[in-house]
């Protein structure tokens, strides 16, 4: 019977070859995005062949569809005997378009699809997101004019800045309710141990200043070969353009050398869908859970 234990920063060594073999594009295949939601989302992880299997949620377990280079039959066979064996429902989710068409065709008619949209990513190309070109961007482009009006300043996050970066997040969330709301208790405790593991996990992350405070910070890695994504990004809303310009500054100097930057799902927060519209991405990418039928 298959193994699972919460994930650990330890599992990464094993991970990351499995996670890189598959390539996949979406952003539940970081491995950071796990480790830091871990407890939040009660992750759990087990190593199967060269497969990277992941059973999470509290409240409606699934697995995720099982990232690596070997017999992808045999996996989900043995997730499906997990699932006897535990007498639990099976449920996959974050199946993208290529691994549906796997599915099926190892497992003709076995399984029903559903469109997950609230977990569909917004993929953007760098370009798009440094250039901010066309008519349907001006707007950003205004509001980052607007910002650098001000004594402003960008900069990587170094080891001597990591705390500051946690002060700023303090300040955020005591100015957006933080101890009112759940999720962002949850998002807390995912930035600080981010911050605690931030080499390790081999973050990168920006910051942006205005008279020498800092304004807004966001942390992100690369997800794949040619895919960077974006796990946090905080400014102080009341800084007119702080959040348009710390995400063309970041892109800038830390992913052009990517073609995409992966900027994960709303959620099913409408402001959230809003704003991620709002940047034109270059692909939305689909989304599944698979149930038996």
């Amino acid at each position: 019977m298959l193994n699972f234990k919460p994930i650990t920063i330890e599992d990464r060594e094993w991970a990351i070859p499995l996670l890189k073999a598959s390539d996949f594009q979406g952003s539940e295949y970081s491995f950071t995005g796990n480790y830091i939601w871990g407890v939040q989302y009660n992750i759990n992880v087990c190593r199967f062949q060269d497969r990277y299997m992941v059973y999470s949620g509290k409240h409606h377990p699934s697995f995720l569809f099982p990232a690596g280079s070997s017999d992808l039959t045999e996996a989900v066979e043995a997730l499906l005997q997990y699932c006897r064996e535990s007498d639990v429902p099976f449920r996959m989710h974050g199946i993208c378009e290529s691994a549906k068409a796997e599915l099926e065709n190892a497992f003709p008619g076995r399984f029903r699809f559903e469109e997950d949209r609230n977990n569909f990513d917004y993929i953007y190309t760098s370009e798009s997101l440094i250039s901010l070109s066309g008519k349907k961007l001006h707007g950003k482009r205004n509001h980052i004019n607007q910002f650098k009006l001000n004594d402003w300043s960008f900069e990587q996050i170094t080891p001597e800045t990591r705390e500051e970066c946690l002060e700023m997040n303090a300040k955020w969330c005591a100015a957006n309710g933080c101890s009112e709301d759940a999720g962002k208790q949850k998002e807390v405790c995912a930035v600080r141990k981010a911050f605690r593991h931030y080499d390790v996990l081999g973050l990168v992350g920006g910051i942006l200043r205005v008279d020498g405070e800092i304004v807004g910070y966001t942390l992100g890695e690369p997800l794949n070969s040619d895919t960077f994504v974006v796990h946090i990004e905080k400014a102080f809303s009341e800084v007119r353009g702080a959040y348009p310009t710390i995400n063309n500054q970041f892109v800038s100097h830390c992913a052009s050398n990517f073609t995409y930057v992966n900027r994960e799902e709303d959620m099913g927060l409408e402001g959230l869908r809003k704003a991620k519209l709002s940047y034109q991405p270059e692909i939305l990418l689909t989304k599944y859970t698979a149930v038996l039928m």
